[in-house]
Formats: C-alpha cells, structure tokens, sequence
C-alpha cells in the first residue's frame, strides 16, 4: 500500500487516509517518539533542511547533519549544566543556526522547548515568563537583559562565549523520550485575557500536524518550502518549521524586520514551490511599490492562513504566482480542519472558500439553537470532538458543493438597526480602493441604530471628506445601500498582534477613548 505521501488526490486522501497510517511516516511508535529525532536525526545528513533569508540580505543554509550537531551539543550542554528532564527551555531568538540548536537540542534532552518573539516588550515578556517559569532563558544580547532575574532561573545570552561552550559539548546524544512527554508551549496571540494561554503539546503532536501538512500545504517530499511567519507562533512553527522538516523537506523561513522585496528575492533565489505565508504576506507583497523588477516566479502550491485574505491580493496571488491561493482553517486548540487540498488536480479550490474538512474530520455550519444551517445560511463553524460539537467561535457558510465559507468572527457581525452585516465583507470591498493600504471594520455604538460599521483606513492619501464619500460609495454600491462605514478614522498604522494579525481589541479601545473623550471618529 502507497504511503499516504505518495497519494495526491483528494480522492485518494478521503478513500486511504487513517490516523494508524499517520503513524507510519514516523521512526517512533505510541510509546516512544521524540519530535527532534523525527525532524532532525532521521534524515540524511546532507540534505539542506533550512534556508533563512535574514532582512539584512544574507542567506544561511543549514544541513539535517548541521541541525543534528548543533542540537545534540546543546542537549548535552543542558545535562552539563544540570538542567533536567522536563524543565522548560525559553528561546527569544530570531531564526538562526542557534535557535534550531536550543528548540530541537531542548526536546532531545526531555525538556519543554517555549519559542518566544522576538518583539516582546519586558511586560509581554514577562508574563509568559512568569507562567512557564523556565529554569533556562537564552537570547541574544539586544533582547538578554529583558529577562527579569529569578532564584532558579538561569539567563543566558547566545554570545561567541555561548557558542564556544556548545563547541566543547560532544555532537552525539540519543533522545529518549515518550510520545506522551510534554514536548513545547506555543503562547497564542489572543488578547482576550491579560495573558494569552499556552497552548502545551507533546511529542505524539507531530503526528497530528502531518493533516494539516499533507491536506492543508499539500507538502510533499521534493518540494521546496517556505513559510516566512514567525516559528515564534503556531503557523511559523508547527506548520512551516517542524511538518515540513519531519517529512524531510527543505524548508525556508525569513528572520528580521519584514521587507516584502526581501521575501520575493528569496522566493526567487530559493526556487520555492509551496509557499504558505500569512494574508499581510501576501498584500505586503502586492502593495510593494518599490519592487525593483516584476515578480517572475511560478509557484504551483500557495497557500494562507490566520486571518481572510482580500478578494484582490488572492486574484493579485493567483495571477503573479499561477496558482490559487488556498485557505486553510483551524485554530489552536483543534488544528486546521478546513483545507483545500494544494496539489490535488481533482479539488478545485473556489475564490474566497475555507474548502472542505480534512479527511477523517465533521465540520457542520450551527445556528443559535444547534441545528445544521442549509447551504447559503450563516451560522458557527462547529467541529464534532470528543464526541460533543465544539464551538470555533467563527461565523461562516456553505455552499450546495459543501464548500465553507469564513463570515468573520462571532464578534465581529455588526447588527445595525435590525440589519445584520460583515466587517469581513465591508474590508474586502474598501480595500478594492486603490489608495486604500489596509482597512479595518468594528461596530461602534450607537444610541439609534445600536450599532454601526466603523473603518480604520490606512492611506498614503488625505483622509478629507472627499475620500470619505468615495470610500462610503464604493461600499453601498458594491455591497448595499445600508452596509457602508458611517464613520471613518483614518489612521497612520494599522495596530498589529504580534503573529501579523489585525489587533481589533486594540481599535475598539481607541474608538471607545475617543468618545469617552468627546471627539468625533
């Protein structure tokens, strides 16, 4: 029987999946199986397993056989000094020989690997320090002295000193680790509670990635990957890190402040065939007016995550890239669930559709009293789990095909004078506006209609009454008569969560102050 890496039709992914034969990509079993061995210590030494594009320009390739020894230097360097199995190890380092050292070389040594971004503040920093409380904090020198010393807490800072105390360690160690063992924390970027929840995985979860890399990125062995988000957050991690890695496929991450020049040269120069990037990515990409050259690279798996992706930068993708780009839905807690099967010619994936569930996986649309939605009717995107349905907390749709189809967060539906609407909807048509960067849409109270739609518009333009008309207009006529933004702020930056989504909270806390205030939006 073929591999389920062999098999790249939707028919045959529905017809031949298991969760048992998941298991078989895989050395280790149900009892024993540790996640660096698995994307480290299996592969052939030679093969290139990650390039990083750094944004100053340089390109660092690093060999399965480099991961290997740099990893297994710093398990031994842990037993050396005396931190034991289990503790947890925090990394705040950007992509780098070292932080695939520290993140693969913790795991092999037993102990609990937490990747940290790099732009935490001392607060932001703290808070998830305090809630692990690792016994070792390494980073680098601009980001060491953020840790707040604490008995029982080594900081180290990754120095030359550093680098020369992991060449002394010995480049062999053999991991022993169960499958049930904890593995890593991966910190969310949610900002409904002071601290965002650590989401805490053990080893067996790389078994269960292989889903959502098999259906969701369509990765496949021969590719060239690249996933330019964080490995500080789910996707940059899990999905563009330890998946592709496992499978033993060269992968591409980027490191430093996001350039969008940057990102397509390195496209260019990787020969990247499977690309999965956040939307920002992608818009970043196309509102890139200082390009020096036209993009010339095809790109046959694309595909996006986190966040909807503008109808105009998905057909801007499609066009440049020669491929659709392809939603794949989930959340931390329950993985990826919808996909559209990159890869597969028998899927046809459908402008703006989430596509359809996972093998293996129900997906049903539930409206408030928990019975199924027929096609076109809007209700929560539901999973059955544990044999109970479980709320995603999205809003979405289907269509007669059973395609899904995303309506934007349950709290971002704006109910306006019995009207219901989407913030979603009402984006994607204000960002069809050609001087129009980024938008934004909340509800803002309102003491006749209950609510309204408010936008944030990021312009290089004069946000004057003109622009304002214009940007009203395109909506009524595009949307409908009564689903426009009545009110506009204009805004020089967008606030940001530090995965690269769209900070909402953060809005409507402005927009609340400015009424508290007394000042018109």
């Amino acid at each position: 029987m073929p591999s389920l890496t062999d098999l790249t039709q939707h028919s045959d992914a529905m017809a031949a999946f298991s969760k048992d034969r998941l298991w078989e990509l895989f050395d280790g079993d149900r009892n024993h199986l540790n996640i660096a061995h698995e994307c480290v210590d299996r592969h052939p030494t030679d093969r290139i397993a990650v390039r990083i594009a750094h944004a100053d320009g340089r390109d660092e390739t690093l060999t399965f056989g480099d991961l290997k020894m740099w990893s297994n230097r710093f398990a031994n360097y842990l037993r050396a000094t005396r931190i034991a199995p289990g503790q947890t190890i925090g990394i705040m380092l950007e992509p780098s020989t070292l932080f695939y050292a520290v993140l693969f070389g913790a795991m092999k040594a037993g102990c609990t690997a937490v990747p940290l971004f790099t732009l935490f503040g001392p607060d932001g920093l703290k808070l998830r320090l305090d809630d692990c409380d690792p016994a070792l904090f390494l980073a680098g020198p601009e980001h060491a002295h953020l840790a707040e010393p604490k008995p029982g807490r080594k900081i180290v800072t990754t120095n030359d000193e550093f680098h020369a105390a992991l060449e002394r360690e010995s480049d062999t160690f053999t991991p022993l680790t169960r499958a049930s063992d904890m593995a890593m924390y991966q910190y969310t970027s949610g900002t409904t509670r002071l601290l965002p929840e650590a989401i805490k995985h053990r080893h067996r979860a790389v078994v269960t990635v292989m889903i959502a890399a098999l259906y969701g990125t369509g990765i496949r062995p021969g590719d060239r990957f690249m996933c330019p988000s964080s490995p500080a957050w789910g996707h940059g991690l899990w999905h563009g890190t330890l998946a592709p890695l496992a499978l033993g496929v060269t992968t591409a991450t980027y490191a430093g402040k996001f350039d969008a020049g940057r990102l397509t040269q390195a496209l260019s120069d990787y020969r990247i065939t499977n690309l999965s990037a956040a939307a920002t990515h992608y818009r970043m990409m196309r509102m890139d007016t200082h390009a020096a050259v036209p993009i010339k690279i095809s790109i046959p798996k694309l595909t996006f995550t986190g966040e909807p992706i503008d109808s105009d930068t998905a057909s801007w993708a499609a066009t440049t890239f020669g491929a659709p780009v392809c939603s794949m839905y989930g959340t931390t807690e329950v993985g990826v669930i919808l996909v559209n099967y990159p890869g597969a010619s028998d899927f046809k994936a459908r402008p703006g559709s989430l596509g359809k569930p996972v093998p293996d996986q129900r997906v049903e649309i539930h409206d408030p009293t928990g019975l199924i939605c027929p096609p076109g009717q809007r209700g929560e995107i539901m999973l059955w789990r544990k044999n109970e349905w479980f709320p995603t907390k999205d809003l979405g749709y289907t269509d007669e095909d059973g395609y899904f189809y995303h309506a934007g967060r349950a709290d971002d539906v704006i109910i306006s004078a019995g009207w219901t609407m989407s913030a979603v909807e009402i984006e994607d048509i204000l960002l069809k506006h050609p001087d129009v960067r980024e938008a934004a849409v909340i509800g803002e109270p309102d003491e006749d209609r209950g609510k309204v739609p408010k936008a944030f518009i990021v312009s290089d333009r004069l946000g004057d009454n003109d622009f304002t008309t214009e940007l009203q207009k395109i909506a009524q006529t595009r949307l409908s008569r009564h689903e426009y933004p009545r009110l506009i702020e204009y805004i020089n930056e967008m606030p940001k969560l530090p995965a690269g989504k769209i900070n909402r909270k953060a809005l409507r806390e402005r927009s609340r102050t400015n009424i508290d205030l007394g000042e018109s939006a």
